[in-house]
């Protein structure tokens, strides 16, 4: 079990990073036949990417219903990008497989948003948590100090 750290805790991330957003939607549930395979794709993809660090891919969270949501952390745009496209990983196949096998039938929908974040343009605060989001690769620190509250955790950039 994951140790709960009881103290108010944020992320200090002191690079860029992207937040990916991914997820499925089971639009005709009895179809497990047609929504089974692109879940099983998933976990294969994570396997791979936790197991190649120079891939990119920073960490992720998951959570499950008729509609998934995957919330995954990237060192940068071009390493989500160039893991989509490249021949040898996981995604390309998997990608491929849906568009053959599902398309635009309706049966299965799929989603994703990306996020570019500039250094100290996010805020980030835990209570009771164990190191979640940012927090698990970023440096887990009280949110004391400069970090006690949402406006002292975000920097704002002043106008060009």
């Amino acid at each position: 079990m994951a140790k709960i750290f009881r103290d108010r805790m944020t992320a200090d991330v002191d690079h860029e990073f992207v937040v990916f957003l991914i997820g499925m939607r089971l639009n005709k549930i009895w179809k497990i036949h047609k929504w089974l395979p692109v879940a099983l794709a998933m976990p294969k993809m994570l396997k791979e990417l936790y197991g190649n660090p120079e891939l990119g891919f920073l960490s992720g969270e998951s959570w499950f219903g008729r509609t998934t949501i995957m919330v995954q952390y990237w060192k940068s745009f071009e390493s989500l990008d160039n893991y989509a496209k490249s021949r040898d990983s996981n995604h390309l196949p998997a990608w491929q497989d849906f568009n053959k096998k599902i398309g635009s039938d309706g049966d299965v929908g799929i989603w994703h948003e990306t996020y570019s974040v500039n250094k100290g343009e996010y805020e980030s605060v835990y209570g009771n948590m164990p190191k979640f989001g940012l927090a698990k690769f970023g440096k887990h620190v009280p949110a004391t100090g400069k970090f006690k509250s949402a406006k002292d955790r975000i920097k704002h950039k002043s106008p060009q």
